[in-house]
């Protein structure tokens, strides 16, 4: 506690600050916690907060998304309907191989087009930290790591801000916007931000969607390794799912059965909305955006790419498939 109290300490009084100006301006919470973060980022770099921050932009943030499956029920995962389904699994597929042939066309590694695609269309950070693991680091360079790390930090703390702006623009329902950010946005914090930034239906959608995408970093971290040369003598390690994954699934099917009363399913969502809220106020104050231009700005083209074929493909299939 000694340890982790100074970190969440810093972002909890910043999530009650942006808490503040978010209900009394109209602004969305989610979008202020990222500001305020980002205007704190300058304490990123005192190690005394390092563990509480880690512990508020990671478990607090997995936590937060299996409270959200208690308000989430099985019958809206069959609203999607199995053409939404394949709809991610396409995109996903999509947007990894859009990111090795940007990367070489431009010069560099498939590896490091795979770190950059992976982290694009799985989960964001997370997944460019698996992706790096299982390649090894002769193929992947810290630089290229910290470098795909924060480029996709700042392009889906952008996408978080536009893409509610565009789901208006387009007229898509509650339904329609929640596949477009569940499927596009790369983080899992920015993407929830953003589906409950348009509406409490919409953030719903995009959680079911987003998680869809996460469970499919094991058969992405498969396709890499079959088709991109890993280190020499390096192994895969066995592959579980998330647990905030498996118990978000979990907590879907209680649902689904009635088993969580009205009351306890309220309590539940205002708890995750704060664990959120947190969540994002830590991952802004930990960016390291000084960094973003290291090695120059065309390797990032190759997250640029991606995350514009996600995009196109997300919007097309919500405007296509989700009615």
């Amino acid at each position: 506690m000694r340890a982790h109290l100074p970190g969440l300490a810093v972002a909890g009084l910043a999530t009650l600050a942006a808490a503040y100006v978010s209900d009394h301006y109209g602004a969305p919470l989610t979008l202020m916690c990222l500001l305020f973060g980002m205007a704190l980022n300058f304490l990123g770099g005192d190690r005394r907060l390092d563990a509480g921050l880690a512990f508020a932009s990671r478990t607090l943030l997995r936590w937060g998304i299996v409270l959200v499956a208690a308000r989430v029920t099985l019958a809206q995962l069959a609203d999607l309907g199995p053409a939404a389904l394949l709809a991610v699994v396409a995109g996903v597929a999509a947007t990894l191989a859009t990111g090795v042939l940007a990367s070489r066309a431009l010069g560099f590694s498939g590896a490091f087009g795979a770190l950059c695609g992976g982290a694009v269309a799985i989960c964001g950070a997370s997944a460019a930290m698996a992706f790096a693991s299982l390649l090894g680091e002769r193929r992947i360079s810290q630089a290229q790591l910290t470098l795909a790390l924060v480029g996709v930090s700042a392009a889906s703390a952008i996408a978080m801000t536009l893409y509610p702006v565009l789901a208006h623009q387009l007229a898509f329902s509650d339904l329609q916007a929640g596949f477009m950010m569940g499927a596009a946005i790369h983080d899992v914090a920015q993407a929830l931000g953003a589906g409950y930034a348009f509406s409490n239906p919409a953030g719903e959608t995009a959680t079911i969607v987003k998680l869809a995408r996460v469970a499919l970093l094991a058969p992405a971290l498969l396709a890499v390794a079959l088709f991109i040369p890993r280190e020499p003598g390096a192994r895969i390690a066995p592959f579980l799912p998330p647990w905030f994954v498996l118990g978000f699934f979990a907590l879907v099917g209680v649902n689904s059965l009635g088993w969580v009363p009205p009351q306890a399913a309220e309590a539940s969502a205002d708890a995750s909305k704060a664990l959120l809220a947190c969540a994002v106020t830590a991952a802004g104050v930990r960016s390291n955006l000084q960094s973003l231009t290291a090695e120059g700005l065309r390797p990032l083209l190759a997250i640029v790419v991606a995350t514009l074929v996600a995009l196109a493909m997300a919007t097309g299939a919500a405007a296509l498939l989700i009615r």
